[in-house]
């Protein structure tokens, strides 16, 4: 499959220092949330590359995306299904964790989206929601150029995405990743910590 100009500058960005820096911080953090055998979906997961990460770490991982396109260039070791977050294509109970690394406010629908990963968990099952914090710095600095994928965010209220979620689950949030221009940092900052992480328990 050809890719368009858009998914190629992506591809090319995630080769850079920076964003494998950030990637192995994720992945970090996501290890410490999960436990052996978790079955995991994780939605909105383009090329997979964290994913391909839990896979190495001995997790089972299925990864969703519209984009086939995107799909095409994730790894074998993770199963690729093409659909919407909205819509997933999965029995109920079917996994034990979902993620959203950094996808959830993008979809348009996105209250449709967590009814659907209430439904597709496991009693007990846990939702990790990775946001983008659009208070920090790191957001805005990207913001502010013209042709930046952050420009494509559709939901800026974090406090209503958590209330959201809290509809289907019990949730917790804390801000993770400081970034001080190219550097991670340890920070739960508003101001410089990239991400707001919605951790939830699906109510029985």
């Amino acid at each position: 499959m050809k890719k368009t100009d858009e998914t190629a500058r992506y591809l090319k960005s995630c080769r850079s220092e920076f964003w494998r820096k950030v990637f192995e911080a994720e992945l970090g953090y996501l290890l410490k949330q999960l436990t052996s055998g978790d079955e995991i979906l994780s939605v909105g997961c383009g090329p997979a590359h964290i994913e391909s990460g839990l896979v190495d770490h001995g997790f089972m991982v299925v990864g969703l995306d519209v984009s086939r396109e995107a799909l095409a260039c994730a790894p074998d070791s993770v199963r690729a299904v093409a659909a919407s977050a909205e819509e997933m294509p999965f029995p109920d109970a079917s996994f034990n964790v979902v993620l959203y690394i950094a996808s959830l406010q993008f979809i348009e629908n996105y209250r449709n989206a967590l009814e659907r990963t209430a439904q597709v968990l496991k009693p007990g099952g846990r939702l990790i929601a990775m946001l983008l914090n659009p208070a920090s710095e790191f957001f805005k600095a990207r913001y502010a150029t013209a042709d930046s994928y952050v420009r494509k965010l559709r939901h800026a209220d974090l406090q209503e995405v958590e209330q959201a979620a809290a509809k289907w689950f019990d949730t917790q949030g804390e801000y993770f990743l400081g970034v001080d221009g190219e550097e991670l940092v340890d920070s739960t900052d508003p101001a410089s910590a990239a991400l707001y992480v919605i951790k939830g328990v699906k109510r029985a």
